[in-house]
């Protein structure tokens, strides 16, 4: 069994994010909304034109200075950046998504050709056959279906031909199912239009403010753009601006943005949605990133290990030495049948939660898994079961939040002076199942230990550069939960294997008040640990 067991990787610390946004709402009157709407719609219309422009050009040169000219004469120089800049931004993604849709298709391909190789009802090595001859005629039905999807998607990267829907894809597919969404054609219009709108506009270090085209001012609270130019007749200030009659305050990280705005670059974003009739701004900037630290500097720090699970979060605390404190906490996270900013909401408050209890317990590292579905996602027909289980079970590994939940953790964490360690996921449920749970359950009878907290002790376990295991033969007088571990970061382990309890007790196996027949024969030496307490002169009284 433990030659079949593949190499984990090593844990990380995971870097801060470069960049911070924030977000407040426009209470802008009808005036300055029919102002925006005529500013969005027309920029709108340019950067589709660009965008189309840019997705004929394919890999070759993108000839963005001759499109900005383009576009300068239709607008400014600035907006025309703006557009060009994100054109190229989602031509990149687009191109992006084909490698990862190759990737996931040649997954799926190899792990169907590997199944059909096997005899039906049979295996080959590892390897499992389909259950019956019906099955594998439907299983090379679909291998010659991905394979053509394959081919088309080998062909769109050769030639660099991409698929980008400006408004988004999933929007543009409930235009199909206006009922199951509970929307009319008229919402569904609005909602359309506004997310094909574009007012954005980057930020310039040089310039007041931190942007030339849309300004803030953190201390009188108001918002100017500049107009295009076939627009400059809408204009209430000098030199064809626009000025907000609403004042505009930041409640979030106001002193941040406020000292950006003085010093640096500030990029703005005015945002509509329909389905609620209100109006937003959002702020960006980057920022420089926090040194890193090593895995060495954070081996003394405790740290909160988090087991990710759909609907919940299990968490447990150890201390530096790979000990587990206190009781397991177990963090609700329902996010089934709900719309994508409830998700957010929930998801936040979730690791706000998560991170209230890192501080409680004084650590200042949070242990996650690296996961990522992606294989899961592309083999999961061939994996994760067959029939209405199987479905479920997908269902479920698709709503696991992975990387929302792994980028949030890592803003808010690097917002609280927190490090997040991610480590290899491989075996730590099966692990914590078989060496944790139950010790964990004994530590602490008057709570409900699950695998998934024996598998957080592994996980931290991981992140600290220890065994899943913790060491065996150790008398229960003397075996200790939260007192230390004997191996430490550069010391040489202990050969003997570990384990939370000792070994049990085998036919034949000798107890542990009888001396090993095999070390009393001549010549032979002591198989007793070195050990005051373990040797038995200890108890000779020599």
């Amino acid at each position: 069994m433990p030659g079949r067991l593949r190499a984990t990787a090593a844990p990380f610390v995971v870097a801060s994010p470069a960049g911070a946004c924030i977000r407040t709402r426009l209470r802008v009157s009808a005036v300055d909304q029919a102002v925006l709407r005529q500013v969005g719609e027309y920029l709108g219309r340019l950067a589709g034109r660009d965008l189309a422009a840019r997705c004929r050009l394919g890999r070759g040169d993108d000839e963005r200075a001759r499109r900005k000219r383009t576009l300068t004469a239709a607008c400014s120089s600035r907006w025309a950046g703006a557009i060009t800049r994100t054109s190229q931004d989602q031509w990149w993604r687009a191109y992006h998504n084909l490698l990862d849709q190759r990737a996931g298709l040649q997954r799926g391909i190899r792990r169907i050709r590997m199944r059909l190789a096997a005899p039906v009802g049979g295996r080959a090595g590892r390897v499992r056959g389909y259950a019956s001859r019906a099955e594998r005629l439907e299983k090379q039905r679909r291998l010659h279906q991905l394979t053509a999807r394959l081919e088309s998607v080998e062909v769109h990267i050769a030639q660099g031909r991409v698929s980008v829907v400006r408004g988004g894809r999933r929007l543009l597919r409930t235009r199909q199912h206006l009922g199951e969404a509970g929307l009319t054609e008229p919402q569904w219009r609005r909602c359309w239009e506004a997310a094909r709108w574009f007012v954005t506009a980057d930020g310039e270090a040089d310039k007041p403010l931190g942007n030339e085209t849309i300004r803030v001012h953190p201390e009188e609270g108001w918002l100017e753009l500049k107009l295009p130019l076939p627009l400059a007749h809408l204009a209430n200030r000098p030199h064809g601006r626009y000025r907000l009659s609403c004042p505009v305050r930041f409640s979030y990280r106001a002193e941040a943005w406020a000292a950006q705005t003085a010093s640096g670059a500030v990029r703005y974003d005015v945002l509509y949605r329909p389905e609620r009739d209100r109006w937003y701004l959002d702020a960006s900037w980057t920022h420089p990133r926090r040194p890193v630290p090593s895995l060495a500097e954070l081996a003394s720090i405790p740290r909160v290990a988090v087991d990710l699970n759909a609907r919940h979060l299990d968490c447990t605390v150890l201390d530096p030495s790979g000990n587990p404190v206190g009781h397991p906490r177990t963090i609700p996270l329902e996010l089934d049948d709900r719309c994508s900013t409830t998700r957010d909401g929930r998801l936040r408050a979730t690791i706000s939660q998560l991170i209230a209890l890192a501080k409680t317990h004084g650590c200042q590292v949070i242990a996650v898994e690296n996961l990522d579905f992606a294989e899961a996602r592309a083999e999961g027909r061939e994996t994760l079961g067959r029939g209405q289980r199987g479905k479920r079970l997908r269902r479920t590994v698709a709503g696991i939040p992975t990387g929302r939940f792994r980028d949030r953790l890592t803003q808010m964490c690097a917002n609280q002076g927190l490090w997040v360690v991610a480590v290899d996921p491989a075996y730590t449920s099966r692990w914590g199942r078989q060496h944790w749970q139950v010790p964990l359950q004994h530590s602490t009878p008057t709570t409900s230990v699950t695998v998934h907290h024996a598998a957080a002790v592994v996980i931290g376990r991981r992140s600290l550069g220890h065994r899943a295991r913790r060491r065996s033969g150790v008398p229960p007088t003397h075996r200790r939960m939260g007192v230390g571990e004997s191996y430490r970061p550069g010391r040489p382990r202990s050969r003997v294997g570990a384990g939370p309890d000792p070994p049990g007790r085998r036919p034949g196996s000798p107890t542990w008040g009888a001396r090993p027949a095999a070390a009393t024969g001549a010549g032979l030496g002591s198989r007793w640990p070195r050990t005051v307490r373990g040797h038995p002169s200890a108890a000779d009284g020599g």
